[in-house]
């Protein structure tokens, strides 16, 4: 595979789970007819993230199925328009829904579906069901092959999301997003891709959903090219706030060979010397308290 082209849908969403499924396909379709490979969308597009703004009990009630028709239909959509799309729902999921994103192939069928591990439990999300593992499978694009993984808004603050899906494989992180998208959040993105030796594409809502404001973007992962005397940016995308399709072409040959060759991911780590990370969290002796959505 040489490259990949990666469809960010920056769009706003409608009133109703129809509204959504109707105008996801026909964005679906325009990103074919723009040439992409896959199609991502922003956080928990079946309702529109709408748990803000109304009562839990009955944002809840919106949420499906994994093998739900709305689900479906975009395997469909999939398989028709031989292109991979990533769609997020509010998950049906036992006592607590899930913020989840389903990652279909060309050939419509569901290689995983993620949940989010990092929910925001200082806020409204403390009512969701948080997912327990992160995964990367082999997608089948019209292009070839490229090892996925995904993790949501939030997972982005963690160091250790990337680092989980790098270890597991990963060449393309997919983050669909619904938050300001700030420079902190960016460089937090940039950081993730650097480290790694990592692609990251994140699509989040434009700015007329609120607590939105565009920006998404891709970062390659690929810091230094032999061409270049010194390092290059990573960010090959950079949307602005305004609606519509966010269309990059990742080098998928150059950051194969760049990982084959650099310092960074796994090359020189020592696990052995992290072993607090897995222990137990620290309890501070105050409350947390965030003034953004994530």
């Amino acid at each position: 595979m040489k490259s990949l082209k990666i469809a960010l849908l920056q769009i706003a969403p409608g009133h109703t789970l129809k509204e959504n499924l109707e105008k996801g396909i026909k964005y679906c379709k325009k990103a074919k007819e723009l040439g992409a490979d896959i199609t991502l969308f922003p956080e928990m597009w079946s309702n529109g993230y709408n748990i803000y703004h109304q009562p839990v009990d009955k944002w809840k009630k919106e949420a499906i199925s994994a093998n739900s028709m709305f689900i479906q239909q975009f395997k469909e959509s999939a398989k028709e328009l031989n292109m991979a799309i990533g769609i997020t729902f509010l998950e049906e999921y036992e006592n607590n829904p899930r913020n989840s994103i389903a990652l279909i192939d060309r050939m419509g069928e569901c290689k995983f579906i993620y949940a989010k591990v990092h929910t925001c439990d200082f806020d409204v999300e403390r009512n969701l069901t948080p997912g327990d593992d992160f995964f990367v499978t082999d997608l089948n694009t019209a292009n070839g092959i490229i090892k996925v993984g995904a993790m949501i808004c939030f997972d982005r603050e963690f160091p250790e999301s990337a680092r989980i899906l790098m270890l597991k494989g990963a060449e393309l992180i997919l983050v669909p997003n619904a938050c300001p998208m700030e420079i902190n959040r960016l460089s937090q993105l940039r950081a993730r891709a650097y480290e790694n030796m990592v692609a990251i594409a994140t699509c989040n809502y434009p700015e007329t959903v609120p607590d939105c404001n565009g920006g998404s973007s891709v970062f390659d992962g690929v810091a230094y090219v032999e061409e270049l005397s010194d390092s290059r940016d990573t960010c090959i995308l950079l949307a602005d706030k305004n609606e519509g399709i966010q269309l990059a072409e990742l080098n998928v040959e150059q950051l194969r060979n760049y990982r084959q060759n650099e310092v960074h991911g796994n090359a020189y780590r020592h696990p052995k010397k992290y072993t607090l990370l897995t222990e137990t969290k620290i309890e501070y002796p105050f409350i947390r308290k965030s003034y953004r959505n994530e």
